[in-house]
């Protein structure tokens, strides 16, 4: 099975699921969630565009399977992780001020800030009324585990956050705030459907290390495609992440290694106001000359090789390491 094949597959397993959580929020909840979702416009009308491309549901899926057991086990994991993945969304969105995410405008943007805020809160808190609402041991043992995820997520996107106020920062700085920021809820998605599976502690810990090697590798590539990613594609304008002033990977990149490359990049991100089109296309261009993009497609290669070896000899199902190596191969090769 191809793997759009097998998020599909994921999808029309987990989204109803997914749905039904959500649309049981309160009447006052309820459009704003809906709507980030893609299940609705901001008028309350349906909808023909769906969330997002599915990545953390079907991890959570697969790793069910790869322990040998029926992906349904997965399910509430899924639900989790998908939940508290777009309760950050909602969240980024306001603290970057994006307006525009899967090609419309963001929840803050349609709803207002503070409809956006409780949103994102509520969101946050299904996750966890989904997994206790059975409080098995298996359930219990995932929503300690999706604790820890989601500190650690909050914690990497406070780095993010604080960066904005640092001249520089250095390369093992960015490499953490990502692994935090990303990897920690992927490592959670990866490894949750055996956690409900009642899996050996020693398959756990390595679809755990499968899914934050994944994460890094993801994050590397969002940060490439945050500066030169197609704006058709990717649903954000040209070089955002510039404008942004952000300090992901290719700028730490070139910001640890110093010189005039760095020098000039730190002055444009030091001048007062907007950055103009012309400051966006230089910056691009001192990284690339720099080697930042270079290094942060090659970063993503080397993580997508340790996530790829990290499921060897634990006896999992033979289709789903598969499965899973393909999706990690779709997720380093993306253009979205």
């Amino acid at each position: 099975m191809s793997t759009p094949e097998v998020l599909g597959r994921t999808r029309s397993l987990v989204e109803p699921a997914l749905r039904a959580v959500v649309e049981g929020l309160s009447a006052r909840l309820r459009p704003s969630s809906t709507y980030h979702f893609g299940w609705t416009e901001a008028d309350g009308s349906p909808s023909a565009m769906g969330a997002g491309k599915g990545l953390r549901p079907t991890l959570a899926v697969l790793s069910a399977e790869a322990v040998g057991a029926p992906a349904e086990v997965a399910v509430p994991g899924a639900v989790a992780a998908e939940l508290v993945h777009n309760f950050s969304l909602v969240h980024d969105d306001i603290i970057d001020g994006d307006t525009e995410r899967r090609h419309r405008p963001t929840v803050w943007s349609a709803f207002g800030t503070d409809e956006a805020i409780i949103s994102g809160d509520a969101l946050h808190n299904l996750a966890y009324q989904v997994l206790l609402d059975d409080p098995s041991p298996q359930r219990q043992a995932a929503a300690a585990r999706l604790t820890r995820a989601t500190a650690a997520m909050i914690a990497g996107q406070a780095a993010d956050m604080a960066f904005d106020d640092l001249p520089t920062v250095t390369l093992a700085e960015c490499v953490a705030m990502e692994a935090d920021k990303t990897g920690a809820l992927l490592a959670y998605s990866a490894s949750v459907g055996a956690v409900l599976a009642g899996a050996t502690d020693a398959q756990v810990d390595a679809l755990d290390e499968f899914g934050m090697e994944l994460g890094c590798a993801f994050q590397a590539v969002d940060d490439v495609l945050g500066i030169w990613g197609d704006p058709s594609v990717t649903g954000k304008a040209v070089g955002n992440d510039l404008r942004e002033r952000k300090k992901s990977l290719p700028v730490a990149v070139v910001l640890d290694q110093g010189g005039e490359a760095a020098d000039e990049l730190l002055a444009i991100y030091g001048r007062d106001g907007d950055l103009t089109d012309d400051d966006v296309a230089r910056a691009t261009s001192v990284l690339e000359a720099a080697g930042g993009r270079s290094h942060a497609e090659s970063s993503a290669g080397a993580h997508l090789v340790l996530a790829l070896t990290a499921l060897d000899g634990l006896g999992f199902d033979d289709g789903a390491v598969v499965d899973l190596n393909d999706l990690a191969r779709f997720v380093a090769d993306r253009e979205f």
